[in-house]
């Protein structure tokens, strides 16, 4: 018999949330792209899992107000994959489609 699962807090959801939009959003990339932004959130949310305290919610919050934005430019057409660079995650576009970025941007830097 198995034990009844443990009841997640509200922040544990967000995160598997967050870990949920960002797999869905690679999806929609190709899927040389896929297969790299799914090693990419996979790899970023162990390492941040073993080494962010649990009980540091200020820098917990400020994690997932970061990947919730990263994960609004992800899911623009504009993008087409994530790379990281000194441990940062960022967004590579497709050139063509800068104007749709940009715009992406202005209404993410207003919230």
């Amino acid at each position: 018999m198995m034990a009844p699962a443990q009841r997640l807090s509200g922040m544990q959801r967000q995160v598997l949330s967050l870990y949920r939009g960002f797999l869905r959003a690679a999806r929609s990339k190709n899927f040389p792209e896929r297969c790299r932004i799914e090693q990419i959130v996979s790899t970023e949310f162990r390492k941040n899992a073993k080494s962010v305290d649990k009980k540091d919610f200020t820098y917990i919050e400020y994690l997932l107000r970061r990947g919730n934005r990263q994960l609004e430019l992800l899911k623009t057409s504009a993008t087409v994959g994530l790379s990281v660079i000194e441990g940062y995650i960022t967004c590579n576009f497709d050139p063509q489609l800068k104007v749709e970025f940009d715009l992406t941007l202005q209404k993410l830097v207003t919230l």
